[in-house]
């Protein structure tokens, strides 16, 4: 039996990011599960430009999770003048992966996820501009496949389509009909409906324990 899950998170989430060797980790020894990524758009269409507190309020997270997970961090990616901590672009680029690879592996966009995490927390790239998001993510995609399959001018058509814009819109009115206020969140998917595995950063071994006490459940 193929196991599924969902995961709910934002690529700009530093808890995720934190989260995502650890999740990666877990499904190492699962290669034929699946992962549903449902986008959480943790500062989803936010306006307002980055000012001294607030980029002191998102540091002191990094340090938290950098001290954590072991994680590298560029604490110099907020400094950017005029940043705007908008996280819908990044979560609009990983639906854009999943529109474009239906008839492939999920894993396929975790690994879009991850590129686009890494090139935020560890490069200190500006993942709010879509251009940036297109060009990580097509790497991510070819490197993911071995082959240049997908090119940035059609990734970025669908990125910036309406179609695209609405099927975020849609993730994350999934998160609020939940009722979900923090993530990561891993949910294993059975017949009989979801089960959680982890809430919040939890590593991968406690994941594993958590999943094999919901499977000793069914036996």
């Amino acid at each position: 039996m193929t196991n599924k899950f969902l995961y709910i998170a934002d690529p700009m989430c530093s808890w995720c990011y934190g989260f995502s060797l650890e999740l990666q980790t877990f499904l190492a020894d699962m290669p034929d599960a699946e992962l549903d990524i449902v986008l959480g758009g943790l500062r989803a269409y936010n306006t307002q430009k980055m000012d001294a507190d607030q980029r002191h309020m998102i540091l002191s997270h990094w340090e938290k999770v950098q001290q954590v997970s072991g994680l590298p961090f560029d604490m110099t990616g907020l400094n950017k003048p005029n940043f705007i901590y908008d996280t819908e672009p990044a979560c609009r680029a990983v639906v854009a992966a999943k529109m474009l690879t239906q008839d492939m592996p999920t894993k396929i966009n975790f690994a879009v996820f991850q590129a686009i995490q890494h090139a935020f927390y560890a490069e200190g790239k500006d993942i709010t501009q879509e251009a940036v998001l297109a060009e990580i993510a097509v790497e991510a995609l070819n490197r993911f496949e071995q082959a240049e399959i997908f090119d940035y001018d059609s990734f970025l058509e669908t990125l910036s389509s309406a179609e695209c814009k609405d099927e975020t819109r849609l993730h994350f009115q999934q998160i609020q009909q939940w009722g979900v206020r923090g993530f990561p969140v891993l949910l294993l998917v059975r017949e009989d409906g979801l089960h959680m595995l982890s809430s919040g950063y939890a590593k991968a071994e406690v994941i594993a324990r958590n999943f094999k006490e919901v499977l000793q459940g069914f036996s």
